[in-house]
C-alpha cells in the first residue's frame, strides 16, 4: 500500500475501510475497501481526520487485512457456525444453533503468540444460543506476510479451533434421599429447583423417587429410572460425610464408574460425578450437594450444559475449576457473564 495526501487521491483505490465515530451517534464505515475515490469524497475523508490515506498497491507475498481475516475465520469455523460480513478487516464468528461452546485454548494461544494477528473468543465450556457472537478475527496491521498466515494455518492443522455441541433432548430421573423427607417430616424443596434448572434446556422429567437413608433403596431408585429410559439421573440429599449420608455409596453400588467425589468449587464441593454404562450408553448419575437447593449458582450450573450436550466430564475437567471456582455471591447475580467457573 502507498500513503498519499487525501486531496491527491482522486481515482485511486482505497485499501482499507474508513470508519466514522461520533460519540453517542454512530460508529460505522463511510468508505469500504476497494472504493474508487471521487472528488466529492474528499471533504468526507477530511471530516473524519484523514488528511492522508492508503491506496492499494498489490505486492507479492503480502495479504490484505480482509484476506487474512478470512484465513483466521477458516481456522476457527466448524459446524453450526457462520461468519459475519467482513468489516474493518474483522470477521466475527456467529453461533447457528443453541449448544455448548468449546475452544482449543492451547492452539488459540499459539496462534495469538505469532503476533500481528488475533482471535478473541468467549470462554469455552459455556452455553450459547443461536445468534450469539463466539469470536472475532483480524490482523493488527493493514497487510501481513503470507508466510505468517501460513504458520497460523499450520497450527490450525485442518482441525477447527472451535466447536458447538448442540444440546440434546434429555429424559431426567430425580432421586431424593433423606429420612426426614421420606417420612414426611419436612417437605422436599430440592425437586422444584432441579426441575427449574433442567427447564432451561430441552428436557422432560420422568419423575421423582423419594428414598430413605438406605443404600439399597437409593440404588434401586437409580436403577428404576435407568430402566425407564432416563438419560440422566440426579440424586439430591445425603451427599456429605455424615454416617447417615448414604448417597455416594449407593451410587457406587449400582456399578456406576465414579469420576470424582469432591470438587474445588464453592458452592459445590461435595459434588459427585459418575457414569453408568447401560447397553453401551454412558448415563450420567450425578450426586448434588445441598447448596444447589438454596444458592443462586453452584457447580451444577457449570456442569449442566456439558451434560446436556453429551460432553463427557473427566476428573481433570473438575480439578481445573479451582481457579475461578469461588462464587462471590454478588447481590446482583450476572452469571454466566462473570468469572465464576472460568479460570484464566
Amino acid at each position: 500500500m502507498k500513503e498519499v495526501k487525501t486531496v491527491d487521491a482522486v481515482g485511486q483505490v482505497l485499501c482499507h475501510d474508513i470508519t466514522q465515530i461520533i460519540k453517542g451517534v454512530t460508529k460505522d464505515v463511510v468508505f469500504k475497501k476497494g472504493h474508487v475515490i471521487k472528488k466529492e469524497d474528499i471533504p468526507v475523508f477530511l471530516s473524519v481526520g484523514k488528511e492522508h490515506i492508503y491506496i492499494w498497491e498489490k505486492q507479492e507475498g503480502m495479504l490484505h487485512e480482509n484476506e487474512a481475516a478470512e484465513i483466521l475465520y477458516d481456522i476457527c469455523k466448524n459446524d453450526y457456525m457462520k461468519p459475519s460480513a467482513v468489516k474493518e478487516g474483522k470477521i466475527e464468528v456467529i453461533a447457528d444453533t443453541d449448544g455448548l461452546f468449546k475452544v482449543d485454548a492451547k492452539r488459540l494461544y499459539e496462534i495469538n503468540s505469532l503476533g500481528e494477528m488475533m482471535i478473541a473468543t468467549r470462554h469455552g465450556n459455556t452455553s450459547v444460543k443461536k445468534g450469539d457472537k463466539l469470536a472475532g478475527t483480524r490482523i493488527i496491521p493493514l497487510v501481513i506476510e503470507e508466510d505468517k498466515m501460513k504458520k497460523a494455518q499450520e497450527i490450525g492443522a485442518g482441525k477447527p479451533l472451535m466447536e458447538i455441541m448442540p444440546y440434546r433432548h434429555k429424559k431426567i430421573g430425580i432421586v431424593t434421599t433423606g429420612s426426614e423427607v421420606f417420612h414426611g417430616r419436612i417437605k422436599d424443596t430440592f425437586g422444584p429447583v432441579i426441575r427449574e434448572k433442567f427447564g432451561e434446556f430441552d428436557s422432560e422429567v420422568l419423575g421423582q423417587e423419594i428414598a430413605d437413608d438406605d443404600r439399597d433403596g437409593i440404588s434401586a431408585a437409580i436403577m428404576l429410572f435407568i430402566e425407564k429410559g432416563a438419560d440422566i439421573v440426579v440424586c439430591t440429599g445425603g451427599m456429605s460425610v455424615d454416617p447417615d449420608d448414604r448417597t455416594p455409596g449407593a451410587i457406587k453400588d449400582t456399578g456406576a464408574e465414579i469420576v470424582t467425589y469432591g470438587a474445588p468449587v464453592l458452592p459445590g464441593a461435595m459434588l459427585l460425578v459418575s457414569y453408568y454404562n447401560h447397553k453401551g450408553k454412558k448415563i450420567p448419575v450425578i450426586g448434588l450437594p445441598g447448596c444447589v437447593m438454596y444458592a443462586k449458582r453452584t457447580i451444577f450450573d457449570l456442569i449442566l450444559p456439558r451434560i446436556m450436550a453429551d460432553d463427557i466430564i473427566n476428573k481433570s475437567d473438575i480439578d481445573k475449576l479451582g481457579r475461578g471456582g469461588l462464587c462471590l455471591n454478588c447481590e446482583i447475580c450476572t452469571f454466566p457473564n462473570c468469572g465464576f467457573g472460568k479460570g484464566m
